[in-house]
This record gives C-alpha cells, sequence and structure tokens, in this order.
C-alpha cells in the first residue's frame, strides 16, 4: 500500500458533499418516507436510520437494513402513479442513462425521458432533489456521462419551482456547498457538481 502518507485525507469532492447536501435538506423536510433513484448506496443506507427509504437501480443492489427496500426500477419507466411521491431524489444519475455504460440500451435523449419520469412521479407539495455533473457548457464524455449547464437544468425543470441551487465547486479553494454561485465561479467549471432542489407547487 502506496502513497498513503499525505499530509491531509483526499476524498471525492462530488459523493461526499451531495449525499451531505441532501441529507440535511431532507431531514428538515421530515417526511414520512424517501424514495431515491439510483444514487450512491452510501446515501440511501444512512438516511434509512433517520427513516423508511425505498431505493430503486436498474441493477438493484442486496442491501439488507431496516427501513430500507432495495428494489428493481428504470428510471425510463418507474414503477410510480402520477404526483404521488412526496420527497424523491435522483442524484449523480441522469447523466448516465442512455449512454450504455451500465448496460442500458442506447438513447441519445435517455436523460431527457429519465427526467420526465422524475417530474411525473413528483406530488403537489413535494421536493426533487436532483444532481448532475455541472460545467459552463452542455458536453457529452461517451460513454462516461453528460456535463450540464445551470441553464440547461433550468430549462428541463421549468415547470418546477427553484427552492435552492448549489454548486459544489471542482476547485476546494472555491469552496465546498457554495449557495446561489456567481457567473464568474461557475464560468470555470468544466466538471463541477450542480444541486437542485425542486419543489411542485
Amino acid at each position: 500500500m502506496l502513497f498513503y502518507n499525505t499530509a491531509k485525507t483526499g476524498f471525492d469532492r462530488h459523493y461526499v458533499y451531495h449525499p451531505a447536501w441532501a441529507t440535511r435538506i431532507i431531514i428538515n423536510n421530515a417526511p414520512a418516507k424517501h424514495i431515491d433513484i439510483s444514487s450512491t448506496l452510501h446515501f440511501c443506507s444512512t438516511l434509512s436510520a433517520i427513516l423508511t427509504v425505498e431505493f430503486y437501480d436498474y441493477r438493484p443492489a442486496k442491501l439488507e437494513l431496516a427501513n430500507l427496500k432495495s428494489l428493481p426500477g428504470n428510471l425510463m419507466n418507474l414503477p410510480f402513479e402520477f404526483y404521488s411521491i412526496e420527497s424523491l431524489s435522483c442524484m449523480h444519475t441522469v447523466e448516465h442513462v442512455g449512454l450504455g455504460r451500465y448496460g442500458d440500451p442506447l438513447d441519445y435523449d435517455g436523460d431527457i425521458k429519465a427526467i420526465k419520469e422524475l417530474k411525473r412521479g413528483l406530488a403537489v407539495g413535494g421536493s426533487l432533489l436532483f444532481i448532475v455533473p455541472l460545467g459552463s457548457k452542455d458536453v457529452i464524455c461517451f460513454n462516461a456521462h453528460r456535463i450540464y449547464s445551470k441553464n440547461q437544468v433550468l430549462s428541463l425543470f421549468s415547470e418546477l419551482t427553484l427552492k435552492e441551487f448549489t454548486l459544489i465547486p471542482e476547485d476546494e479553494a472555491d469552496g465546498g456547498l457554495v449557495v446561489n454561485p456567481s457567473d464568474e465561479l461557475l464560468k470555470k467549471q468544466f466538471y463541477g457538481c450542480g444541486c437542485f432542489w425542486f419543489t411542485r407547487e
């Protein structure tokens, strides 16, 4: 085991900060149940210590924890009634849909179709936590992921209300969780992380 003798502990900024951001919002909202679509397993497993969680994934995980159900689910056809979910998250996931990285069929518009499914499921008065890679312009890095601009995400969710927008900048010198980042900071990003809290009024 080499190169562990470092002055500081390194970490993936996206995957440490974004679950911390989402967990704080959900605790404050105090829903009866939370539904997560294919976000990091660390998030749903930890959140299940606080409230009931249903986790859906194209490749379901064999997770066995109290208050947690791990179920199969396809973002292109989610098993929910229209406007039925009070508390919903899909974090660092949609950018992969339709690129074939995880064995899913190739579909150039897969992310747009997935977003329509998320919006279809969100109840009136409900909260949706949506997270994707964020940069100054829209990019597809085939077959890894897409990178979105803030304006692109807002356009895709135009019928919902933006409650909060937080950026996880690429450069740690620019901060951890930056609420309402400036245009100047957004322009510096190629692979930042955009955290969007939407509600349906």
